[in-house]
């Protein structure tokens, strides 16, 4: 089932660790992106459905600089074909000593419509793409000169990004701490659940400002928090 306004509108209010808390309740524990970082700081949350992206090591009688004119090839494919709206996802091997793109081809995304894009290595022209205001996350920046160290071979396929797995279609959040998978058979009932402890969380955050001690309140053992949690809901609408 395609992503709908409503669920992204509630996933675009809770935050990669809630989301990381509930996924964890259903066992799933490796679905955060390891060491991946937004490049500058997020202006909203991102929210999409996965288009992936493959690399391997490059084999170099396969890839010469002169791939790039091909327009059949994947990176150059995936930056034109990932749909609006949507993320592309990359498996860069977790090596970022080769650019998995440039600030070109990522603007390109942005014009495109395009909600973001992720990879487990790096990008070049770095401080172009953060200047963008576009989502973007990697590890660090590439080495310009290494570009042909890794080869794009497959589009839209599942991959693994940071260790965490990727399938087409699932559900990618990206915030200021990183950048989480949803697998897509559950996003509906993962953002209605965020969005009640996220519900919670700032009324809990909200007290411990105040000087309430932790103990009873989060988790709420003592009863009298659940109805003051209940009584501060009806005065927030939330």
């Amino acid at each position: 089932m395609p992503l709908s306004d409503e669920t992204r509108a509630k996933l675009r209010g809770v935050s990669t660790a809630t989301i990381a808390t509930a996924l964890y309740k259903r066992g799933l524990r490796n679905q955060m992106v390891q060491d991946v970082h937004p490049l500058a700081p997020p202006r909203h949350s991102m929210v999409g459905e996965a288009y992936t992206l493959r690399y391997i090591p490059a084999r170099e009688d396969l890839n010469p600089v002169g791939v790039f004119r091909d327009h059949g090839h994947p990176q150059r494919r995936a930056v034109e074909e990932c749909p609006p709206g949507m993320v592309l996802v990359m498996d860069s091997r977790k090596d970022a000593r080769a650019a998995s793109a440039g600030g070109i081809l990522v603007t390109r995304l942005m014009v495109r419509g395009v909600e973001g894009v992720v990879t487990d290595g790096g990008f070049r022209d770095s401080a172009d793409i953060a200047a963008l205001g576009f989502p973007a996350y990697h590890q660090r920046p590439s080495a310009p000169t290494n570009i042909t160290l890794h080869q794009a071979i497959d589009l839209n396929v599942p991959i693994a990004c940071g260790d965490a797995p990727v399938f087409p279609g699932d559900v990618v959040v990206g915030d200021a701490d990183g950048v989480i998978i949803i697998p897509a058979a559950i996003a509906e009932e993962i953002a209605a659940e965020t969005v009640e402890m996220t519900a919670f969380e700032d009324f809990v955050q909200e007290r411990v400002r105040a000087g309430q001690q932790t103990f009873g309140l989060y988790p709420p053992t003592d009863e009298s928090n659940l109805a003051a949690f209940a009584a501060w809901r009806a005065q927030h609408g939330r």
